[in-house]
């Protein structure tokens, strides 16, 4: 009986190195992809270092697999012939089976790097309320779906080969005495080393659980190279992580503990505990310029501030901005750090005036049903104005037709409804060119006396990139005929180059147009957020790696006819949070009273903090992976540093406010749209 289980033992063993063997490869993979270097010349150390590292660390997962091998096979086995016989079946099912949750695993990891220059973290977990026909045609049409579902079958089945070559690898003969005690104190001795072999691995190579690797010890060689860094992490491990992160630790607090977290934005605990709103007031200086009769804000799908940055003018990527940010009167930010790092929470803190901070206030029913007291629209119809929101897509995506209602808009359009039927459109919606025509018709057919603030929100410029760019006027050599050999080469590459070109076309194409209509009419014009909108691998610069500010800043442009540069006080840096202010700063009357969390760009702006980023004048850093580096535009990869953060008291002040709101929605004013069910 023993015997057996011997012989079982070793073909678990046999096969314990075939997961971590793989991560390897997938590792490799991976750095040959998105890494800045593919070889490890002059980088040895770093490279065996991540490699080592990250085996070990991977047996947090991989040696389950012998636990599996031990317990549900090696041990029955033991016992029973019948299942004997089959043993090694069973375990090629069980490992290859495995095997093919790594595979799935890491092309999701590849997926979501190539969106998010990121390996899995919390944001996969916003993706539950997405819109799931778009989830399918990205990963068809952009990237390579078909190809790997087609790949599950030679992976399997090279899974399944490389398992039966293993167990077909000689074994041991089993030791057997002649003395019985003699022989079950060996058999006691093997049992248990089994057994203790498994905590060995899972343990990385210690029996010790605190020394367990885990991402504060790995080697500062490896995670003081942001890439390198995130490379170690094998694929289930970061899901893990992924998983076990909150959104918000906001919501698991009490109000006591919310208060202390929320002390460095508050000037009084006794006046946010009369008013949550009370710390957040101010009264209006005066006009700067005529109160406009429109106002438009155009928020602008993935409208990112690299393709601005000198080093990738010459794509002339943002043509059509580069000629609306040279009129007269219009000013420009170049370092401007959106809301969110995607398209929902940076829409949502827009609107509200507070930061979603993750916590997808548009799909909490209490939000449908109650507003938010100093929400832009319902602050700028205090100012007399109309509001109105535009989406080119359908307004369930987000569940838009019940937060923007509540919000405060008095009317409010998706696209496939006042476009004509049939227009072509992307999962996201209709092409923007055609859903910004039909919103001025309808806007300049429509016009009243009262004043008009209009927020549009396209969604062209996104993946997967299939639109027919040639058909609305792109052509590589005439947009961008300095551009290098290897870009225009790369096919997928190019139409998302042109998907750019021509968002922004059609962007600036609509302000123009109803600068000619309306001529007294404040524009501002922002992206909800920034993407992979360089081709650093096709050799635009003599890198292949972003510096953070092309990672995370997007665009910023505001313009009317009375305004200049010197009022928005020569500040460089922004936010979106600083947008309402500054609306109401230039258009209110003197003593208008107003609300907002962040300060208005009339006003000296020396930091700008997000749930994710911060930023000062020289300074910009992410709070999700610690690292910060010079604002500098520049044309070399700039250091990165892992000990600057700044301000995280104050982040976690601003994500608490959220949270108090989401555990108090009685503060919420009834929105007038009946009771919530």
């Amino acid at each position: 009986m023993f015997s057996w289980f011997w012989a079982g033992l070793q073909q678990d063993i046999k096969l314990v190195l075939l997961a971590p063997a793989v991560c390897a490869l997938f590792r490799l993979a991976f750095i040959l992809v998105y890494g800045p270097k593919k070889s490890p010349a002059g980088e040895w150390r770093k490279w065996f270092t991540c490699f080592r590292y990250g085996f070990w660390w991977g047996m947090d997962f991989n040696a389950y697999v012998y636990l599996y091998l031990l317990v549900l096979v090696s041990l029955p086995a033991a016992f029973i012939p019948a299942y004997h016989a089959l043993s090694d079946t069973v375990r090629l099912v069980g490992v290859t089976a495995y095997l093919v949750v790594l595979y799935t695993a890491f092309m999701g990891k590849m997926i979501f790097y190539y969106h998010f220059h990121d390996t899995f973290n919390p944001t996969m977990k916003l993706g539950r309320n997405a819109d799931k026909k778009n989830f399918i045609d990205i990963f068809f049409n952009q990237n390579h779906g078909t190809w790997i579902l087609l790949g599950y079958i030679p992976y399997t089945w090279l899974s399944w080969q490389a398992g039966s070559c293993l167990l077909q690898l000689p074994s041991l003969p089993y030791l057997s005495f002649s003395s019985s005690w003699l022989q079950y104190g060996l058999n006691t001795v093997v049992f248990l080393a089994a057994v203790l072999f498994f905590y060995w691995l899972r343990y990385g190579g210690t029996l010790r659980h605190r020394q367990k690797p885990e991402w504060d010890e790995v080697p500062p060689i490896v995670k003081d190279d942001m890439f390198m860094g995130k490379a170690t992490v094998d694929d289930l491990i970061a899901f893990e992580l992924a998983c076990k992160r909150k959104v918000s630790e906001a919501l698991q607090h009490t109000d006591d503990e919310a208060l202390e977290v929320l002390q460095p934005v508050l000037s009084s605990k006794q006046l946010f505990s009369e008013s949550m709103w009370a710390p957040f007031k101010h009264q209006a200086k005066g006009p700067r310029i005529s109160k406009p009769k429109h106002i438009f804000f155009l928020l602008a799908e993935s409208h990112g501030q690299a393709p601005f940055d000198a080093p990738y003018g010459y794509l002339n990527l943002m043509a059509a901005s580069c000629r609306y940010r040279s009129q007269a009167h219009t000013v420009v930010m170049d370092n401007f750090l959106p809301a969110g790092m995607i398209s929902q929470p940076s829409l949502v803190s827009l609107l509200a005036g507070i930061y979603d901070a993750d916590m997808e206030l548009n799909e909490n029913k209490a939000f449908w049903y109650g507003n938010i007291p100093i929400s832009l629209p319902l602050q700028l119809k205090r100012l007399g104005y109309r509001t109105e929101f535009w989406y080119g897509g359908g307004l369930n995506w987000g569940s838009l037709e019940h937060f923007v209602p509540a919000i405060g808009f008095d009317a409010w359009h998706g696209g496939p409804d006042f476009c004509p039927q049939g227009s072509p459109k992307t999962w996201l919606g209709v092409y923007d060119h055609i859903f910004l025509e039909q919103a001025a018709k309808i806007i300049r057919k429509e016009d009243v006396e009262q004043p008009v603030f209009h927020f549009l929100y396209t969604t062209s410029n996104h993946g997967p990139y299939n639109m027919p760019y040639a058909e609305y006027g792109f052509s590589a050599g005439k947009v961008m005929p300095d551009a290098p050999e290897a870009l225009l080469k790369h096919g997928k590459m190019m139409k998302q180059m042109a998907g750019i070109w021509y968002a922004d076309q059609a962007l600036i194409k609509f302000v123009e147009e109803m600068q000619t209509a309306y001529p007294d009419s404040l524009f501002v014009v922002t992206g909800d957020h920034t993407t992979g909108l360089i081709p650093f691998q096709c050799g635009v610069v003599g890198r292949t790696e972003p510096n953070l500010r092309e990672r995370v800043l997007t665009s910023f442009a505001m313009s009317h006819p009375e305004l200049t540069a010197d009022m928005l006080a020569g500040n460089t840096i922004g936010g979106h949070m600083n947008i309402m202010p500054t609306l109401f700063e230039l258009i209110a009357p003197a003593g208008f009273t107003y609300h907002s969390i962040a300060s208005s760009l009339t006003e000296p702006v020396d930091h700008v903090v997000t749930p994710y980023c911060w930023m000062t004048r020289d300074w910009i850093g992410d709070y999700r992976d610690g690292l910060s580096q010079q604002l500098a535009v520049s044309e070399g990869l700039l250091p990165f540093a892992r000990d600057g953060e700044q301000f995280r008291a104050e982040r976690d002040a601003w994500c608490e406010l959220t949270g108090w709101l989401v555990r108090h929605p009685e503060l919420l004013d009834d929105a007038g749209r009946g009771q919530m069910v």
